[in-house]
C-alpha cells in the first residue's frame, strides 16, 4: 500500500511526487496498480458513498506528468483496468462498484468554482486532482493502472450544495470505515 498523500499531515494534491511514486513501484517489479481516489460527483445520480471505476479521463488544465522531459515521445494515455472485472466480482455483494465512468482532473488543491463544475459536467462523471498524472506515468513505465474511486462529495453547486474544506473533511471521515473495509478486502483478494 502506497499512500500518495503521505502519513501524518497529508500532502496536498499538487505536492504529490507522482514520478517518484510510480518509478518506485515500477522498479520494485509491480505490474498492476490499483488506485483508490477520493472524487467529487458531477452527477446527481452518483451520491456520496458510491464506489466507481473510471475507464477514461479528461485532463486539460494540469501540467503534464511524464518521464520524458528531454525527448519527444508520445503515446496514447489511458486506464487499463486489467483487474477491475475480477475485483468487481469478488468484492460483490459487499461493495457495489459502478464501472465505465469518466474522471475529470482539475488542478488542486482548491475546489472547483460552480462555473467550472457547470462546464465539466458534460465532460465526465466525477472530478478529482490526482488520477490523470498517475495513469499517464503508469502507461509510460508499462504499469497497468486500475481505477477505483469513492465519491466523497457532490461537486461545488451540484444538488444545491456549496463545498468547503471543513465540510469535505467531514464527508471523507463519514466514508472512512467503508474505505478501510475496502482496503482490507483488496489486500485479501490480491495477496
Amino acid at each position: 500500500v502506497l499512500n500518495r498523500h503521505g502519513w501524518g499531515f497529508p500532502l496536498p494534491p499538487h505536492r504529490i511526487n507522482h514520478r517518484a511514486n510510480i518509478r518506485a513501484l515500477a522498479d520494485l517489479g509491480f505490474q498492476d496498480i490499483v488506485s483508490l481516489n477520493s472524487v467529487g460527483s458531477l452527477k446527481a445520480g452518483l451520491p456520496p458513498g458510491t464506489l466507481v471505476s473510471c475507464a477514461d479521463y479528461v485532463c486539460l488544465q494540469s501540467p503534464p506528468e511524464t518521464f520524458f522531459d528531454d525527448e519527444l515521445r508520445g503515446g496514447a494515455p489511458g486506464i487499463d483496468n486489467h483487474l477491475i472485472p475480477m475485483l468487481v466480482g469478488k468484492l460483490a455483494p459487499e461493495f457495489q462498484i459502478q464501472t465505465g465512468k469518466v474522471y475529470v482532473q482539475m488542478r488542486g488543491p482548491r475546489f472547483e468554482t460552480k462555473a467550472e463544475i457547470q462546464i465539466i459536467q458534460d465532460w465526465g462523471d466525477v472530478v478529482g486532482m490526482t488520477l490523470a498524472g498517475e495513469a499517464d506515468l503508469c502507461r509510460e513505465t508499462g504499469l497497468r493502472y486500475n481505477s477505483l474511486a469513492i465519491i466523497d462529495n457532490y461537486a461545488n453547486g451540484l444538488a444545491g450544495t456549496a463545498i468547503d474544506f471543513a465540510k469535505f473533511k467531514d464527508l471523507v471521515k463519514a466514508n472512512q470505515e467503508k474505505v478501510n473495509r475496502l482496503f482490507t478486502r483488496l489486500l485479501e483478494i490480491l495477496a
